[in-house]
Formats: C-alpha cells, structure tokens, sequence
C-alpha cells in the first residue's frame, strides 16, 4: 500500500520531468531557425544562448520562491510558463518572437529545474535520491530524443516543422492537470528526517550565494556548467556536424541529436538501477571516460557510422552527470537543499556561454573543429573533478 502511494505522487513528478526535457528542442529549433532566418554560426547558437541565459537569472530567486510558495506550486507554475513558451511561436513566428519563446521557455524551465529535485527529494528516501533522479533523467531524456523526430516527421510530412510546438504544449497542460491534483507533503515526510522546510525566514540573495563559499559546492557548481555546455553544444552541433562532413540535408541531419540522446536515454535507465547498487564515483568516471573517447573520435570521423557511434558514446557519458553532481552538493548540505538546488541550476548558464564561445570558434575556424574543442575543455574539467566525489 505504502509502494502504491509513492507510485502515485511519483507518476506526476515524472510527467513534469517529461516537461523538463523540452528545453532540449532548442537545440534542433536553432537549426531550424537558422535556415528560416538565414543566420551565422553566431547569431543561430544565440537561441540556445537566450534559453539558458535565464538559469544565471531566474535560479537563485526561484529557490527563495520555492521558499515561499512551496515546491509543489513551484513546478506548477514552470510548467504554466512552458506551455506559455509553446503556444507564442504558434501565433507568432519571427526572430523576435522566436527569442521571447525560448526565453520563455528558459524561465519555466529554470523554476522547474529548482524546485522539481526537491520535490522528488520529498518523496524518496535519501539513499534512492540519487538513482531516482536518474530515472527522472531518463524519462526527460525521452523528450530530448523525440523532439528532433517529431520536427523532422512534421517537416517532411506536414510541410512545417513548428506543428512541435503543440504537441509538447499539450503535454505540458497535461502535467499540469496531473500535478494540480496530486497530494505531496513537503514538510516532516519521513521520520527522523531534518526539516529543513520549516525554517524562521526564507533565505536571501546573500545567504544563497554564501554557500558557493564551500568549496565542493563551488566546483560542482562548475561542473554543472560544463556538463550542460557539453549537452547544448552536442545537440546544436551535431546536425552541422553531418551536414559539414557529408553534406546531408537538415531534416536527415537532425537525427544526430536524436542519435545523442537516444544514447543519453539509454545511459540514464541504465544509471537508474547502477547507482542504486554501484558507487556513484565509478560510474562519474566511467562516464567521463565515454566522452573523453567520444570527442577524441569526433575531431577525425568522416563517415556517417563513426560520427553516429562518437556522438552516442558522448550522450552515454553525458547520461549521469547531472544527478551524480547534484545528489551529492543536496546530500552535502540536507538543510539547504532549495538553496544548494537553486545554485546548482544557476549552472545551467553553462547553455549560455558554450553555445556563444562553440560558435565564435567555429565561424574563426571555419568548421565545426573549434566547438568540438570548445567542450572537450568543459569534458577535461569534469574529469579534475571525480578524486572530489564519495563513494
């Protein structure tokens, strides 16, 4: 009965990781939008840019949101925000319009990046954090994957690669409805557990950014910001990747970051069951180790099978990264977990300043070679940091 009834606070937690996902068409959006509008390198990896921007911005007064208003209610509102971000470019489509969507689309996803782990946290027992997070990566990871599909398959077939854009609105309106009416208590859910919700005064700017000051909590930070770089920059340049090398069109393209996040889904359902048996430490270098090989292949591939298995050994190791680095800062710090999940999505700028630097490199290279080196760097990074992770 007690299995039952985690089941089913779970399942609407899952939707909204589904939701979650979204932000990850952007990356084939920009493709898209970089032929619509006849854009550079530079100017088309701006969309991301714009995307990503807003977890610098948004994530630290989220969580002092979430303080206020609770997780539940922080999520719902993400998910109004995304679908919000959904319907403007079905009204509206120009570059302009097409800017304040995916701004849009950062901000919701931003409050749901801070207040949808904790949320999870409030259900699940600390041990299982680590490993449910992962399976709600994997379950994110299935909207990256399809979302390339769905664009291709309404630009052959539909004539219009935008029909996207409702078929992800519904869902998100769909994960509101399950959410509105789902029943999760944030506050003393598990025995002897710290209630670090119910606390005298919620935090301010200053006492969020204190906690950059531990020096874990710093460098993981800056390992978030190289692990979603790494994602963003592998979604937006994978498709130029084969059209560079073996001048295929954008919509047979696009399928590379579907191939990449098919390898990324695959990653995270194994990471779900390996890291609730496995240490976490070995996995984080295995993990690394894949990109490491990946990237390394990517710099010389120029046959369709090699880039595809390159970029599938990168979503591999790109799988677990998140959860890896987040569970431990929550775990580091159990009575500041909004504030410690509020910073480590403040990481996610890093789908600001890859992008930007992947392009500039790109247009001064002219080739696809400077992006590559761009998040070999950020994969370089991430390895310095496993002898800092526990068990």
């Amino acid at each position: 009965m007690k299995e039952m009834n985690i089941i089913r606070k779970l399942l609407p937690v899952m939707v909204a990781f589904f939701v979650m996902g979204f932000v990850d068409l952007v990356g084939i959006a920009a493709n898209y939008a970089k032929v619509d509008f006849e854009l550079s390198d530079t100017l088309a990896n701006l969309f991301p840019s714009m995307v990503f921007f807003w977890f610098l911005i948004v994530s630290v007064p989220a969580g002092m949101l979430m303080n206020r208003t609770g997780r539940r209610k922080t999520v719902l509102l993400s998910l109004a925000v995304t679908a919000g971000s959904l319907l403007l470019p079905l009204i509206c489509y120009s570059f302009v319009s097409a800017l304040v969507s995916f701004s849009l689309l950062g901000i919701g996803n931003t409050l749901m990046q801070v207040s949808l782990n904790p949320l999870l946290s409030s259900i699940v027992r600390s041990e299982r954090l680590a490993s449910s997070m992962t399976f709600g990566q994997f379950v994110k990871a299935i909207a990256s994957f399809i979302a390339p599909v769905i664009a291709a398959w309404a630009a052959s077939s539909l004539g219009d690669w935008k029909y996207l854009f409702p078929v992800f609105m519904s869902v998100a309106v769909l994960g509101i409805i399950c959410l509105g009416f789902s029943q999760i208590e944030e506050k003393g859910e598990k025995k002897g557990e710290e209630k670090d919700e119910e606390r005298e005064a919620p935090s301010t700017f200053a006492q969020c950014f204190a906690l950059l000051g531990n020096k874990l909590i710093f460098l993981s930070f800056l390992c978030i910001i190289c692990h979603v770089g790494i994602d963003v920059g592998v979604n937006v340049t994978a498709p130029k990747l084969l059209i560079e090398r073996l001048h295929m069109p954008l919509a047979a393209a696009g399928y590379a970051t579907s191939v990449y996040f098919l390898f990324r889904t695959a990653g995270c359902l194994l990471g779900a069951f390996v890291l609730a048996k496995y240490p976490s430490k070995l996995f984080f270098l295995v993990s690394v180790l894949c990109m490491i090989a990946g990237f390394g292949g990517l710099f010389f591939s120029d046959s369709l099978l090699l880039i595809y298995a390159c970029i599938g050994l990168t979503g591999f190791g790109n799988a677990n990264i998140f959860p890896v680095i987040v569970s431990q800062a929550l775990l580091r710090m159990p009575g500041k977990k909004n504030e410690v999940s509020a910073l480590m999505v403040m990481g996610l700028f890093g789908g600001t300043i890859f992008p930007l630097l992947m392009g500039a490199f790109s247009d001064m290279t002219g080739n696809q070679s400077g992006a590559l080196a761009v998040m070999t760097a950020g994969v370089l990074y991430l390895l310095t940091f496993y002898p800092r992770l526990k068990r």
